[in-house]
C-alpha cells in the first residue's frame, strides 16, 4: 500500500493550482513508481481558508478558484481564517508554501513556515521570501526538529540548481557562478533585441502572461538578487541577505539602442546574477568566513556578453546557470521553463524525495 501524505498548501496562485492538477494527473505515477499517496487536508489564501481531514477534491478547489472563488467560501471553508492558523490547526504531515513573496517581511510564508516546522511537519517551499529573511533559522529550526524543509522549487523552477550544487556537485570548491534567473526579464530582452522598444516589450509580456501587472520585482533584478542569496547559504555556505547583493541592477533602463549596439559587436545584453570569491578583501556584513574575509562577492546586473558565451544563448524563456568548479569543471545547465506547471513539479519533485525519507 503506499504511503500516504497528508499536505496542507498556502498559496493558490498560479502555482499552487498547477500543484492541486499534479496531484490528480501524477497520481498513477506517485503510486506505482514512488509508493506514495497525496491527500489534500487544508488550503488557504488570502481569503480564508478551508480544511478537511477525509480529504479536499483538488480539482474541485482548482475549479472553484478558476471561477472565481476563494479558500474562504470553499465548501466547508473559513472566510478570514490567516494561514498561519490553518497551519497550527490541520492535520497534515507537510506544508506546501506557495504564497506571495514579500519582500519586506518574508509574510506570511515566514509565519507560516515556523509554524509548521514547530508541529513537526515537513515543508516544501516555492515561495522565496522566508528564506531569504530567515534562511538560517528555518533550516536550524528544522534539523532540530529533525523534519525536512526542501526549497528547489524557489531558485529557477524546474532547473534543479539546488539539487545539483548541494548534491551534484558534492566536495567541489565552487569558485564562480553566473546565471540568468528571471525568465520574464530575459524575455523582454529578447524582444528588444528583435527591435522592440522596453515599453512595448513589458506590454506584451503582461498581455500573455508572462509579467505581473507589477513587474517591479523581476525588471528591477529583485527577484533574481532572491534566488542569488538562496544560493548563497544553500549551495556557497555562505551567510548572506539581500542587502550582500551589491549592486542590484535590472534592465529597466536598457534602450533599444544599446540592443542594437551590442549585437553590432557580436554581443548580446543579459541580467546576470554573479557569485565571485574574493578572497582577501575586506568582507561585506554577512559574508565572513572564520578569518573574517569574504568569501564571494554577490552582484545582479545588465551585461553584455559575447554571442558565443553559453549564458548569451540562454534566451527568451529560458534560465540558466554556469559552475566554475575545481574538480568538475565548468558545468552549463538551462530550461525552458513555460508557465506554472514547472514550478509546481518542482514541488512535487521535493515532496516525493520528503515523503520517501
Amino acid at each position: 500500500m503506499p504511503t500516504t501524505v497528508r499536505l496542507a498548501l498556502v498559496g493558490l496562485g498560479n502555482v499552487g493550482r498547477a500543484f492541486l492538477d499534479l496531484m490528480v494527473s501524477k497520481a498513477r505515477v506517485l503510486a506505482e513508481c514512488h509508493d506514495l499517496e497525496l491527500a489534500l487536508t487544508g488550503a488557504a489564501d488570502s481569503s480564508g481558508a478551508v480544511m478537511a481531514e477525509a480529504g479536499i477534491d483538488p480539482l474541485a478547489l482548482r475549479n472553484h478558484k478558476e471561477r472565481g472563488g476563494n479558500a474562504g467560501n470553499f465548501p466547508g471553508g473559513a472566510a478570514g481564517m490567516r494561514a498561519a492558523k490553518l497551519v497550527a490547526q490541520v492535520s497534515a504531515d507537510l506544508l506546501l508554501e506557495a504564497s506571495t513573496v514579500n519582500l519586506q517581511t518574508g509574510q506570511p510564508g515566514l509565519d507560516c513556515v515556523r509554524a509548521a516546522i514547530r508541529r513537526g511537519m515537513a515543508v516544501v517551499l516555492a515561495n522565496k521570501g522566508p528564506l531569504v529573511h530567515a534562511f538560517g533559522e528555518l533550516t536550524a529550526a528544522a534539523q532540530a526538529q529533525g523534519v525536512g524543509l526542501a526549497y528547489s522549487a524557489t531558485v529557477c523552477g524546474a532547473l534543479p540548481v539546488v539539487n545539483i550544487g548541494q548534491r551534484d556537485l558534492a566536495a567541489c570548491d565552487v569558485r564562480s557562478l553566473a546565471g540568468i534567473f528571471n525568465s520574464t526579464s530575459n524575455s523582454i530582452l529578447a524582444a528588444m533585441g528583435r527591435g522592440e522598444s522596453y515599453e512595448a516589450a513589458l506590454r506584451q509580456a503582461q498581455l500573455d502572461g508572462i509579467a505581473e501587472a507589477d513587474p517591479g520585482l523581476d525588471v528591477e533584478g529583485w527577484d533574481t538578487a532572491n534566488k542569488l542569496v538562496i544560493i548563497a547559504n544553500s549551495i556557497l555556505r555562505q551567510p548572506a541577505a539581500l542587502s550582500d547583493v551589491q549592486p542590484v541592477i535590472g534592465i529597466t533602463g536598457i534602450t533599444a539602442e544599446q540592443m542594437r549596439a551590442a549585437a553590432a559587436q557580436g554581443q548580446v545584453i543579459k541580467l546576470v546574477a554573479r557569485a565571485e570569491q574574493v578572497g582577501g578583501d575586506p568582507a561585506p556584513k554577512g559574508l565572513r568566513d572564520p578569518s573574517g574575509l569574504a568569501r564571494y562577492r554577490l552582484s545582479v546586473r545588465p551585461e553584455w556578453l559575447p554571442a558565443g558565451e553559453f549564458l548569451a544563448s540562454v534566451n527568451g524563456w529560458e534560465m540558466g546557470i554556469v559552475f566554475d568548479t575545481d574538480i568538475m569543471g565548468l558545468q552549463q545547465f538551462k530550461v525552458d521553463e513555460r508557465g506554472p506547471t514547472p514550478t509546481a513539479a518542482a514541488m512535487l519533485r521535493d515532496v516525493i524525495r520528503l515523503g520517501n525519507k
